[in-house]
């Protein structure tokens, strides 16, 4: 089925409209910007003080005190702007962010996400996922559909909350589900797999969209 990663970093790009303000997660969350579609321009926020992020910088020609939340060594777009961390989380908390795109540990049918305590490991603390999550106008979790073969989409969150039914959406490698008031419903399924075979890997109750598209996974 190729890359994982790639499958859901491709799908993920397609939810961006132009003009769209957008922070990226670390780790899989930030391949969307390598696969946003031609003619959409948007603009990318890093938490620790910055809008117009570019690609990661290639090695050799990386700038050390240009990184992202992550720590990874990016690049700029023109018009890029630099600003303090109060100006950045105003910007996230004040609803300025049309959409964030974060990993998950575990995330549930009511929409509730938990992605920061890791068991068993030291952690420093949730960063600024919980703002995130609280002031983006929509809340996409880009993430494997299990963990080594055990859900990560439960019917209900067993590890410490980031935020309590802010989820709008979650898209795997399975497919996609769309968190609703009426449950999670499963809008569109990867072509190689069944409805079966998605229900089985995972713990959450999924309804079944009547109108079940297959997920396009070209670039």
């Amino acid at each position: 089925m190729g890359n994982v990663r790639e499958i859901i970093a491709k799908r993920v790009a397609q939810e961006l409209k132009d003009g769209d303000v957008v922070n990226l997660g670390i780790g899989l969350p930030t391949l969307v910007a390598n696969y946003v579609p031609e003619g959409i321009d948007i603009i990318l926020q890093s938490e620790n003080g910055f809008v117009g992020m570019g690609p990661q910088a290639e090695a050799g020609k990386e700038i050390k005190d240009l990184v992202n939340a992550g720590g990874v060594s990016v690049t700029l777009q023109p018009g890029a702007a630099f600003f303090d961390s109060a100006m950045s989380f105003a910007i996230i908390r004040g609803g300025h962010v049309d959409a964030t795109v974060l990993g998950a540990l575990q995330v549930d049918q009511k929409g509730n996400l938990a992605n920061w305590m890791i068991p068993g490991k030291m952690v420093p603390g949730m960063g600024g996922a919980m703002d995130l999550v609280s002031g983006a106008k929509k809340v996409i979790v880009a993430m494997e559909h299990t963990a080594k073969g055990t859900p990560k989409i439960l019917k209900e969150c067993t590890l410490p909350l980031t935020a309590a039914g802010e989820v709008d959406m979650i898209v795997t490698e399975m497919g996609v589900m769309v968190v609703t008031k009426e449950g999670l419903i499963l809008t569109e399924i990867h072509p190689d797999y069944t409805v079966e075979d998605v229900k089985a890997a995972t713990e959450a109750d999924l309804i079944i969209s009547p109108d079940l598209k297959m997920m396009s996974v070209s670039d």
